[in-house]
């Protein structure tokens, strides 16, 4: 199972356009906030289901939750945007809320910087932002193939 996921798109629609056909491939998407909005766009041009949160950047939006718990592939999911786990200094936060509940994988973004790790056995993910790269980094989103064993491919558009 593929798993498309993408982060603080920040209504760049250009930078989503270009990844829409590597999102097409997958059987699920996971936007993990800044323009909320966008995850719908997302379903909607690539008919996969979305699971997406909201981040500090979607204040006024009224439909969506800040954080979400689910389960995929036999794997249990932490998914929220970052901003109230102070993620721009590091994991620690998460790795406290995976513990508590569980969680064998958190996607997060808000730093806009790419992240893959993994952490008393708990992976971590941000794919980075496709619309304001930090630290240094490119336009990324990322794609989890779930099997036998988890890969994960940091895509550069």
């Amino acid at each position: 199972m593929k798993i498309g996921i993408i982060s603080d798109t920040h209504g760049d629609m250009k930078s989503i356009e270009k990844v829409i056909p590597y999102l097409k491939e997958c059987s699920l998407i996971i936007h993990a906030g800044d323009y909320i909005d966008d995850a719908e766009y997302i379903y909607y041009a690539t008919d996969v289901n979305v699971k997406s949160v909201k981040g500090n950047c979607d204040l006024y939006t009224i439909n969506g939750e800040y954080e979400l718990i689910f389960s995929v592939g036999g794997k249990k999911f932490f998914l929220c945007h970052g901003h109230d786990y102070n993620v721009k200094i590091g994991v620690n936060s998460l790795l406290k809320i995976a513990k508590d509940k569980d969680i064998d994988i958190v996607i997060f973004g808000h730093s806009h910087i790419p992240v893959f790790e993994k952490v008393n056995n708990v992976l971590f993910i941000n794919p980075g932002s496709l619309a304001y790269p930090r630290g240094g980094s490119q336009k990324t989103f990322g794609i989890l193939t779930i099997g036998e064993e988890l890969s994960y491919e940091e895509v550069r558009i």
